[in-house]
């Protein structure tokens, strides 16, 4: 869930702020362009990154003045958007914290840093942009003058409607339901108004005489192909910023937690505290999730293979839809069937239940198993005893129906779920009988 609201103040204007995690340091995330906490937390991979940043440190995240859950004010100059990080630290008790800057909020970062080396235990810099007015001085900005007026010209009539998921994470464009969040995310962040004041001043933000001061432990990284902030802008940073670590890796993703979130935690971590994600066990703890189609061949036979097809990919769809929701992880999938992952029962149980129920709507009666156990991990397959046991589990359920095992129900308690015993069972290939529970 979503960590509280909580304000700082800086004179008359209050910022909006929410820390995540308990670790021995903080870790304050300036963001680029537009900010609302609350609509980008529904991107999962978004939330991924900041809970995994937060198993190691304590993180801030704020909401720009005039945008999000901030004070809708005048958006502000670089200063005073420098005091508001400093009012937000005072708030939450940092002396001395990590600032990690994105896209137009790398060169907030940077100032800060220059200018507070005492409050400031390392940088680290993701997309960063150097300077947005692109001339024959800068050939790696964004836009030309000319061209920034045209693109100003027309932002009050586009906004809320621009792809902001192709242009910031080209690698999940596919994904219509978080287009959606997106696209709610440049809406409800702030006005047309409140924009156009923003574009205006970070197009005149240029940060290469702020580099060569700066005296902290500095992390870059950058993606090859980014299409909004060009390469050769991480390039500058990792070059000019003394003693900086430049990272370079391949693609077009924007965010830091776009396709190579995870690679990019492993040099946060090792950058910040000396350690990577620990090496992937052989054997893991998980929960895992079979779902298939009752009556698959006779519904087939009905409608005729083309037609299958067609309603067979559109479920895949939405069952992928719905793990990414849950924050499940998708294993394999055979024909009709799925076998998914979670770190957690409750939410493989309410993800089997939505699935069922839009399922259901289309016409498809869905069966799912759960079970939770020891697993072997096979590189970004799972298999041993408690996938087998998971399977065994799905086989006895009937249209409509979820059916867990026994360690899944003493594992949800307190979730709301609620069960009810089918009896004994035994399992082929496993040992004794198995209390089996069904979802009411």
């Amino acid at each position: 869930m979503e960590v509280p609201v909580e304000y700082a103040k800086n004179g008359d204007v209050h910022i909006a702020y929410r820390a995540l995690g308990q670790g021995p340091f903080e870790l304050v995330i300036v963001h680029g362009y537009v900010t609302h906490m609350g609509v980008l937390w529904e991107d999962p991979d978004y939330r991924h990154f900041c809970e995994r940043l937060a198993s190691f440190c304590r993180v801030i995240r704020f909401d720009k003045r005039g945008m999000g859950l901030s004070d809708r004010v005048p958006t502000g100059t670089l200063e005073q958007r420098m005091e508001d990080v400093t009012a937000v630290l005072d708030a939450v008790g940092s002396t001395s914290s990590v600032v990690m800057g994105n896209s137009e909020g790398g060169p907030m970062a940077m100032l800060f840093a220059a200018a507070h080396p005492e409050r400031t235990r390392a940088l680290i810099l993701s997309g960063s942009e150097v300077r947005e007015r692109k001339d024959e001085d800068w050939p790696w900005g964004d836009a030309t003058d000319e061209e920034m007026e045209e693109y100003l010209a027309r932002l009050p009539e586009r906004w809320g409607r621009t792809d902001l998921l192709s242009v910031m994470t080209p690698s999940r464009s596919g994904d219509e339901e978080l287009r959606g969040v997106y696209l709610r995310l440049e809406s409800e962040a702030a006005s047309p108004g409140a924009a156009l004041a923003y574009q205006r001043i970070a197009h005149d933000i240029d940060a290469r005489d702020i580099v060569g001061t700066i005296r902290v432990p500095t992390l870059v990284v950058h993606t090859v192909e980014d299409g909004l902030v060009h390469v050769e802008n991480g390039r500058f940073l990792g070059r000019e910023i003394p003693g900086a670590r430049y990272v370079e890796l391949p693609g077009a993703d924007h965010v830091a937690w776009g396709e190579h979130r995870d690679l990019i935690l492993d040099e946060i971590q090792e950058f910040l505290v000396g350690t990577r994600e620990p090496t992937e066990p052989d054997r893991v703890l998980a929960t895992v999730l079979f779902t298939d189609i009752v009556g698959s061949t006779a519904r087939a036979s009905q409608i005729g293979d083309r037609q299958w097809r067609q309603r067979l990919e559109m479920h895949q769809q939405r069952v992928r839809r719905q793990l990414q929701r849950f924050r499940g992880r998708e294993i394999n999938t055979t024909g009709d069937g799925f076998l998914a992952a979670f770190d957690g029962p409750a939410r493989a149980i309410r993800c089997a239940k939505t699935i069922m129920g839009a399922e259901r709507e289309g016409g498809l009666d869905i069966r799912a198993g759960i079970h939770t156990g020891e697993c072997e991990v096979m590189g970004e397959d799972l298999a041993g005893v408690g996938v087998h046991i998971g399977a065994r589990v799905a086989a006895l359920a009937g249209a409509g129906e979820v059916f867990v095992s026994r360690t899944v129900r003493d594992l949800i308690s307190g979730s709301g779920i609620e069960l009810e015993s089918r009896g004994l069972f035994p399992l082929k290939g496993v040992e004794g009988d198995w209390e089996i529970f069904a979802v009411r």
